[in-house]
C-alpha cells in the first residue's frame, strides 16, 4: 500500500468514528443538553457551532467551507510529493478526517456539531469534538516530526562534514 493510501485509510478510520460519535450525539440528545460525566470536570455538552474554535468568525460557515476544500486540495498534493514515515502518516491521516469530519457537519448542517466540555481550574474551556482532535493531535505530531526530521537532515551533514 502506498503511502497516500495510508494516509487516506487512516482519515477514514477518523472520519467515521467522528460521524458516527456526532450522529448519536444528534440523534440521542437535546440541543444545549449536558450528560456530566466526572462532575466538575467533564461532560458531553451538545452544541452546535457555526464558527471555529471559541466561535471566531461565527456564522461566516461558507469561509470554513473554502477554506477545507483548499487545504485538502494541497494536502493531497503534498502527499504526492514525499514518502512518509509512519508518524507522519497517522498525523496526516487524522488532520485529514478532522478536516473532513468538521467539512461534512459544515455542509449538512451549517455547523459543526460539538460535545466535549471541559472545565479546568473552574474555566470552561471551548466544546469541541474528535475532528478537532484528531486536526490538533495531527498538527502537533507532524510538527514534532518535522522538527525530529530537520535535526536529523543537520546531524547527517554535520557527519558528511566531518568526513569530507
Amino acid at each position: 500500500m502506498k503511502d497516500k493510501e495510508k494516509v487516506y485509510s487512516v482519515a477514514a478510520i477518523l472520519l467515521i468514528i467522528d460521524q458516527l460519535v456526532k450522529l448519536l450525539i444528534k440523534t440521542k440528545m437535546k440541543l444545549l443538553t449536558e450528560i456530566s460525566i466526572i462532575p466538575n470536570f467533564f461532560s458531553i455538552y451538545y452544541v452546535e457551532n457555526r464558527g471555529a474554535a471559541f466561535s471566531i468568525l461565527n456564522g461566516k460557515v461558507y469561509i470554513f467551507i473554502i477554506v477545507a476544500f483548499i487545504l485538502l486540495f494541497l494536502l493531497d498534493r503534498y502527499l504526492k510529493e514525499e514518502k512518509f514515515n509512519k508518524l507522519s502518516i497517522i498525523s496526516l491521516g487524522i488532520i485529514i478526517g478532522g478536516i473532513v469530519g468538521n467539512l461534512i457537519d459544515r455542509l449538512l448542517y451549517h455547523s459543526v456539531i460539538d460535545y466535549l466540555s471541559f472545565n479546568i481550574f473552574g474555566y470552561n474551556f471551548a466544546v469541541f469534538n474528535i475532528a478537532d482532535i484528531g486536526i490538533t493531535v495531527g498538527c502537533f505530531l507532524y510538527i514534532i516530526e518535522l522538527i525530529r526530521r530537520s535535526i536529523n537532515e543537520n546531524k547527517s551533514r554535520s557527519r558528511k562534514k566531518r568526513k569530507s
